[in-house]
């Protein structure tokens, strides 16, 4: 860049970065505009009562478990969707599921169930000192900690090849690593699998028609209005986010 152009072009980058953040900022604003429970309430999961109450993608540490040997030692690191249903009320809930799906493999599908009698037993094995009633609160405050510090806290996945596996927090306390709670997962039924595919499809299937229409309606308000700017609009590239990240490093011995 030569400095005789440099005010100028310091200017359209900065009213470039502007308008993205203008786009960026409208399209949040018109997700958040659309109603789209009566998709939601299609999802399988809520078929026996619960109550979604969670669902965000997490980084996770995914490793595979051999039967005779034990897991990887660097496990690969990929954005697994965390759904956390509760079955009852918030004060005192009967039952807690938590369903993992993936975008990169439409079929991986693990659940994890509890009720109060399973979590004693987890209480006792890991000597939590939490009761049933606060379980769901204390897992989705380490899923956050996950996002929003994934360098201090780790979730590892760990799958076997019969379809169990085993979800362990851990904390980095640089000098050593924690592990905070531990929860067992199944690999879902082929039948559970399906169901989710299908409602997964139909779901970004209406979405995307509901987006669609509100596209061609803005576009053609644009194009009355202003048909410079719908032009920019259409020849400015959406970008991409960036990497995840990398491996943790922690080895379960």
């Amino acid at each position: 860049m030569s400095f005789s152009g440099g005010h100028h072009a310091m200017r359209s980058s900065g009213g470039l970065e502007e308008q993205r953040s203008i786009q960026s900022q409208g399209s949040a604003a018109m997700l958040d505009a659309f109603d789209f429970s009566s998709i939601e309430e299609m999802d399988p999961s809520l078929a026996e009562g619960h109550r979604v109450v969670y669902d965000r993608e997490v980084p996770f540490e995914l490793r595979v478990q051999d039967a005779d040997a034990g897991p990887q030692e660097v496990g690969t690191l990929e954005a697994i969707r965390c759904k956390i249903l509760a079955l009852g009320d918030e004060l005192s809930p009967q039952h807690c599921r938590i369903e993992l799906t993936s975008e990169n493999d439409l079929f991986f599908h693990f659940t994890h169930n509890v009720d109060e009698h399973g979590f004693r037993s987890m209480q006792e094995q890991q000597k939590l000192m939490i009761d049933f009633p606060d379980y769901v609160s204390v897992v989705i405050k380490m899923l956050n900690n996950c996002i929003k510090e994934p360098h201090s806290f780790l979730a590892v996945f760990v799958m076997q090849r019969d379809g169990h596996a085993r979800l362990d927090f851990i904390q980095n306390m640089e000098y050593k690593f924690v592990e905070l709670l531990s929860c067992s997962f199944l690999a879902s039924p082929e039948e559970v699998v399906r169901q989710q595919i299908t409602f997964r499809y139909n779901s970004v299937k209406s979405r995307l028609a509901v987006m669609q229409t509100r596209l061609q309606d803005m576009s053609a308000l644009v194009k009355v209005k202003n048909p410079s700017l719908l032009l920019q609009l259409q020849r400015t590239p959406a970008r991409a986010g960036g990497p995840v990240g990398g491996a943790s490093g922690y080895h379960k011995r």
